[in-house]
């Protein structure tokens, strides 16, 4: 399983009957990074990492991840530096294209576990081999070598960069000192708070997303859709907009009619000049008060409480919500009658191709995706519907495109949390929880089997997120043992509903949890307790009491505020890692509530790099604020009556707390997922806090609605 693959190349433990050159997505560098590329360890495990260094000294890893913006470019490449001794600004980390095999897989906020391990140990096979090949050049045993700044120093202070050592070290087939990753005590960049390395890119817009690209002879393309979900093309008039300038092409395609024109504002025009007939969805006679009914009858029954117990109830709805990422989603493709090449942003590239192969009619292999940074996503490129829509629109019309939803396009069109009911029973005698129910019913997706596969395009991973749960995610927050509440139940039923549905942030714990944070505050109230100290007698977990401590400390719980103004608390534990959040809001106005102060503490294992930590934090903040207070989709006669952000009322800065702090436990345990860890206890929070500042019970979710 170690072997060279070239005079100047060496591939370190690499899978058996597999190389570097033909696993798509690890070939080399090269161009663009200063001259030819080494590579010199990859990988034997899933991810399939390749370490390659430059002659111009640059140490490049091709991510098998997607990079959103939450940060993944910028942990990896930390591990990268700590294990190497390399200087961060000196490693580069670029989206590895869709490959034959390995995971590619970007959810279940699994990225940095998932990496950590082989990131570090090729970091530090790469770091061995590079000591042993100085060593040899200066006659020295490699004990007396140390490396630091991207090169290998002797002890008279003779040095030598990583790239000049490349090719010598692809002669090494086993090194002569330890390639053991270091200790945490030894950890000089890994847990250290760091800018993100891309950032300078991303405000002065040299960061490349889908959009910014120009592949020769992609022209833009927008499609005109249906005005109800489902609904399809009758006929379409398109001779105006044909005859229209700068207009190249109008095709029928799998979800309306594309046109094809050489700037976004004549393809707009042109698509707006169309005169089509569209037959209602499948839906078209369902409005939310149906599906909220609907709901409510799916829900399985409590049963019988317990005897001589006394109950505390809830009953909760959750709305649709958007996804809505800050970059809508955008495709070139380029598909040919023998191949095909399509640039966007997505977290299963892997499936993405197979699904595109299949619908052009093209075999796997000759099907190359190229993966691009992505500007947001909380789960929305899980799906590729923009990336099958624009490889069906380029062979239709014969040639390359760069398609665009709009904004419009894909907050009624597009992907979005399903709607919910609960309803959560527990039982109390002699001061304590003997029984906890919580049932559920969602709204389960159809879509796919109602025809629009080809448009929807999704794995298996995404399906099972659809349902409910991400792969690597953890059990439902009714199955966890979060609390000890004696006998815990947990069912859940269904509505099936031709939908575009998908996996949001934090997928089912987002209503799940919400719900259930705020019945453990009504049954503190029930038995007279604070609801801080009844969460601390009841919690099973002491990371998760010592994070809810933390909080309560820094944000001073059970401190006197003004009447209308209060505070909330709630906690989660998912992902190997948990958190909680203190909330203070102001609900003078009830109507108009702000939330003031978050305050967060989370326990994710090592936190790799601390401040995009706090940076994801932040936003699940902003997350739970939204979607308890203001954001949410409504179903009018099978259409999404909402259509930008006029109306889907995402938090604005105006709605963001005035204060915000993070704090980060301390631990050397093996890092465990954050992305989407803070949403449930945030939204718990806020619920909690509106609750206790206005004196009711909330219910329905968003409160606007």
């Amino acid at each position: 399983m170690v072997y060279s693959l070239a005079a100047s190349t060496l591939t370190v433990a690499a899978p058996l009957g597999c190389d570097a050159s033909s696993a798509e997505g690890a070939e080399p560098s090269g161009a663009g990074t200063g001259g030819p590329s080494d590579v010199l360890v990859t990988g034997t495990d899933e991810e399939m990492l390749v370490l390659e260094v430059t002659a111009a000294n640059r140490v490049v890893v091709r991510l098998p991840r997607v990079e959103v913006g939450q940060g993944i470019t910028t942990a990896v490449a930390m591990m990268i530096a700590e294990e190497l001794d390399a200087r961060l600004a000196d490693v580069d980390i670029p989206l590895a294209d869709a490959r034959k095999e390995g995971n590619q897989y970007t959810g279940g906020s699994n990225s940095v576990s998932s990496l950590y391990d082989p990131a570090r140990a090729l970091a530090a096979t790469a770091r061995a081999k590079l000591v042993t090949a100085a060593a040899r050049r200066w006659h020295l045993a490699p004990r007396l070598l140390r490396t630091r700044d991207t090169m290998v120093v002797a002890p008279d202070g003779r040095t030598a960069t990583f790239g000049s050592l490349t090719a010598a070290a692809a002669a090494i087939h086993r090194p002569a000192v330890p390639a053991e990753p270091k200790p945490a005590s030894r950890h000089r960049v890994i847990g250290r708070p760091t800018t993100r390395v891309d950032a300078r890119d991303i405000v002065t817009g040299k960061a490349t997303y889908a959009g910014d690209l120009t592949v020769a002879g992609a022209k833009p393309t927008v499609v005109a859709r249906p005005p109800t979900l489902g609904g399809k093309l009758v006929s379409v008039d398109s001779r105006a907009a044909r005859a229209m300038p700068g207009v190249h092409a109008v095709v029928r395609a799998a979800g309306g009619v594309a046109v094809v024109a050489d700037t976004f504002h004549h393809a707009f025009r042109a698509r707006d000049a169309l005169r089509i007939t569209w037959a209602p969805g499948p839906l078209a006679a369902l409005s939310d008060d149906a599906v909220r009914a609907r709901l409510r009858a799916a829900v399985p029954p409590l049963g019988t409480p317990l005897l001589g117990t006394r109950q505390v109830t809830g009953e909760f709805e959750f709305a649709f919500v958007s996804h809505a990422p800050m970059e809508v989603l955008t495709a070139v493709a380029d598909v040919r009658a023998d191949r095909a090449e399509i640039w966007f942003s997505s977290q299963t590239p892997t499936d993405a191709r197979d699904t595109i192969a299949s619908a052009v009619g093209l075999p796997g292999p000759k099907v190359r995706i190229h993966v691009m940074r992505g500007g947001g996503s909380f789960g929305r490129r899980l799906n590729y519907d923009a990336a099958v829509e624009a490889a069906l629109v380029s062979k239709a019309a014969g040639r390359p495109v760069k398609l665009m939803w709009s904004r419009n396009d894909d907050i009624r069109h597009g992907r979005m949390r399903p709607a919910s009911h609960h309803r959560i029973r527990a039982s109390h005698a002699g001061g304590r929880v003997v029984a906890f129910t919580h049932m559920t019913a969602s709204v389960s997706e159809v879509f796919e089997e109602s025809g629009f596969a080809v448009r929807g395009g999704r794995s298996g991973a995404v399906r099972a997120a659809s349902r409910g749960r991400t792969p690597e995610a953890g059990p439902l927050p009714s199955d966890s043992g979060l609390y000890n509440f004696g006998r815990v139940k947990g069912e859940s039923g269904s509505v099936e509903l031709a939908m575009p549905l998908g996996a949001w942030r934090s997928v089912d714990s987002g209503t799940m949890r919400t719900a259930e944070e705020i019945v453990v505050d009504e049954i503190a109230a029930s038995l007279g307790e604070d609801a801080v100290a009844f969460r601390r007698t009841t919690l099973r977990n002491k990371a998760v009491r010592a994070v809810l401590d933390k909080v309560a400390s820094a944000g001073h719980w059970g401190r006197a505020l003004p009447r209308g103004r209060a505070q909330g608390v709630a906690v989660h534990e998912e992902y190997g890692s948990c958190v909680a959040c203190l909330v203070e809001i102001d609900a003078t106005d009830p109507d108009e509530p702000r939330v003031t102060h978050v305050v967060m503490a989370a326990d994710v294992g090592t936190a790799v790099n601390p401040r995009g930590l706090e940076a994801q934090l932040m936003g699940t903040a902003v997350d739970g604020i939204s979607t308890v207070l203001r954001a949410g989709l409504h179903i009018d006669r099978g259409a999404v009556r909402e259509g930008s952000f006029a109306d889907f009322h995402y938090a604005r800065q105006r709605h963001a707390p005035l204060r915000f702090e993070a704090h980060i436990m301390p631990s050397t345990g093996a890092p465990g997922g954050a992305g989407e860890l803070g949403v449930p206890a945030a939204a718990g929070a806020v619920a909690n806090a509106y609750a206790r500042a206005t004196g009711t019970r909330p219910r329905r979710f968003p409160l606007t609605f």
